[in-house]
Order: structure tokens, then sequence, then C-alpha cells
């Protein structure tokens, strides 16, 4: 019986440049370099005046390549609700806590903002961490404006709240403490099970209906999840978070997003039968997206983990997008077009029909806001 022998780098390198040569034009670091992390290179930022690539010069190094580790940055924000008036999302206000994300999607779309820092979309968006450690007290002066007007605010709709920082700083902890002491509504959307961990704040702010979470499954393979999500926490953590949630009356929702087709797509009704059976309430679902630098690390990481199957995922991804790699129009940018993505979307719906998935719950309430008072830092006199 012959053994399957994975490609080596060198091959993988090479087959970069034959096998399909409009895929990559750039070397990919070796994997001993990026373990536990999802981009196979780190292409300098598109704002930057000048680029650099790592080559072989012929001359054997003397001692290894460090492993790439996490570098964070303290960030004091002068202001952390982010607006937007797109017209196909349905919030208006969010919160980032951190810049960047440990977690390493590979298909995370959030990481061509890591440019605007200097920074490159591949693995520094996964090392470069940027920490908002006055996030709480920004947001309690922004809520104590006399012309602030409550809406929900969605937190984790760019980078994740929960992300393997969160342990330390408590970042988001501390934002889920002024929200309840200003009666504010909030959603979350993250793939981390320490959700769980502010189980105490989120079962007072839902007894109000102010909170409601997404859990994000994008498969219940482990090995995939790994390879997809490198430092999200497990399928199974996540299912037992939306256990835990639902059971102490957090409503919550399961989010099979992004769907990549021929990687995970064929999971869609397990994933959605596993989460209904923790308790979900909801779900939603979102066809992979590849924006900007996310194109061409999504094709690197396909190189590496699934090199047979290349063209065919890149070529039913280009069906859905009017034939290109990303179509980033309104309305169709989430959904795709075409019979790949119409039997997608039907297949979704017949799902959620099927596993009760579509439950209503309470709307979210606005009229109990009361302005958190801004920490006052002047000494009193008396």
């Amino acid at each position: 019986m012959a053994l399957y022998q994975a490609p080596s780098f060198e091959a993988l390198d090479k087959l970069a440049h034959t096998r399909d040569a409009d895929l990559i034009d750039r070397p990919m670091v070796d994997p001993g370099q990026n373990r536990g992390r999802g981009a196979q290179s780190n292409i300098v930022g598109r704002f930057e005046k000048h680029t650099r690539e790592t080559f072989d010069d012929g001359w054997d190094n003397v001692d290894p390549l460090p492993i790439f580790e996490t570098i964070e940055h303290v960030e004091r924000a002068k202001s952390v609700i982010a607006r937007n008036e797109s017209p196909d999302i349905g919030f208006d206000r969010s919160i980032n806590p951190y810049r960047g994300c440990e977690h390493g999607c590979i298909y995370c779309f959030a990481r061509q903002t890591h440019a605007y820092l200097g920074h490159s979309a591949g693995l520094d968006f996964e090392r470069d961490i940027y920490v908002k450690v006055n996030a709480a007290e920004a947001l309690r002066a922004e809520l104590a404006n006399p012309r602030y007007r409550p809406k929900p605010i969605a937190i984790g709709t760019n980078t994740d709240p929960y992300q393997p920082a969160e342990r330390k700083h408590k970042i988001m902890r501390s934002i889920l403490e002024v929200l309840l002491e200003a009666r504010h509504p909030v959603t979350i959307t993250t793939k981390s099970a320490l959700v769980v961990r502010d189980l105490d704040l989120l079962t007072e702010l839902a007894k109000l209906h102010l909170v409601r979470v997404a859990i994000s499954v994008t498969t219940l393979d482990h090995k995939l999840s790994r390879k997809m999500e490198p430092r999200a926490s497990t399928p199974s953590k996540r299912l037992e978070a939306i256990r835990l949630l639902s059971e102490a009356g957090v409503p919550t929702a399961v989010m099979a997003a992004p769907m990549i087709p021929a990687i995970n797509d064929m999971e869609l009704e397990r994933i959605l039968d596993a989460a209904a059976a923790q308790g979900a309430k909801g779900a939603g679902m979102i066809l992979v997206r590849l924006p900007g630098e996310v194109r061409d690390l999504f094709r690197e990481w396909l190189l590496r983990h699934f090199p047979d199957r290349v063209r065919h995922v890149l070529s039913l991804v280009r069906e859905t997008r009017n034939g290109k790699d990303n179509d980033p129009r309104w309305g169709s940018r989430f959904t795709g077009e075409g019979p790949y993505a119409v039997l997608l979307r039907q297949r979704y719906e017949k799902a959620v029909e099927r596993y009760g998935l579509n439950q209503k719950v309470p709307p979210l309430r606005i009229d109990l806001f009361a302005p958190a008072k801004p920490e006052d830092n002047q000494l009193s006199l008396f």
C-alpha cells in the first residue's frame, strides 16, 4: 500500500509557478515558521513605498529562523464606536476592541485593513495585535454625550472580541460592564468559547432584552478547523458555548460563515443541525469573500493545504462572483450570484426551517438607555 506524503515546501513553491502561473508570484513562508498561523506569506502592505521579499541567496543559515510570535501594541483610542451607512448591513455602529486577530482565519475580510497601519494583511494581521486599552473609558464618554441616540452596537463584525489577547486584557468584559450600566443594546459575533466567561454579564443583559450572541461555526471537522482558523476555539467548544448561552437565557444564533465551495460547503446542514441541538434559536450564512489582499492569501492557503482543489475551488468562487474573484456590490457581496449561490441559499433556507432555527426573539430594547456617567479623574477639594 502506497502512503501519501505531503508535498514539501520547495515542491509547493515550485507548484505555485508551474501548475497555475496566475496564482502566486511570491514564495511562501516555511511551514515550520508559521505553525499555528493561517497566512502562508507576509507580503508588504499595499500603502508602503518599498517592497521586501525573502529569498534564498545560496548561503546556508547557521541559526534556524524564529517562529512568528505575537506582538501586542497598546493603543489609546479617541473614540471606539465606528459608524457605517452600508445598506446591506443590519447595524449602523460597531466596536472593535482589537485591531488584527490572532485567530488567523485565512478567509477574514478584515485582513486588508491592517495595511492602514503599515502592516501586511498576511502574517502581520495575526501577530501584530493592537489593544485598545481605554476602550471602556472612551465608550463611557461617547454614551454620556447629550447628542448620543442609542441603537444596537455590533461587536465582532471585523475582528473577534474574544481572541486570545482578551484572556489577559479583558477589554471586551469592561465594555460589557459599561453597556450593562447604561442599559444599552448590543450584538456579539465570535468563534471563541471564551464568551462564556462573561456569562454573568450576558445573562443580566439578556434579562433586559439587551443582547444577542452569534457563534460562528464553519466546520465540525477539527482538522479542517485548525487549517482554516488555527487559533480559534475547536468546533466542539463552540457548540458547547451555544448550549451554555442558550441554557442561561441568552438568545444565541449560529453563523455558518463563510461557506467555501468544495471545502466546507458540504457541512452546511450538519452545522445547522448540531447548533440547533445545542439550543440555537437563529442562524445566518455568508458565502466566502475574497477582497483585496485576501484573494492571494487564500490562494496560497489552498496551494499549501489543498493543492489538488485549487482550480476547482477558485472556479466555483468566480462562478458566484460574476466571473471575478470578488464582487463588492451591495446586496450580492454576502450571498453571491449564479446557480451555485442559489442552490446554497436554498439548502440553507430548507435547513433553517427543518431544524427550527427561525424562532422569533424579542427585539432589543433601546428605551431603557440611561447614559453612563463619565469617569471624573479630578480630585475633590472636600
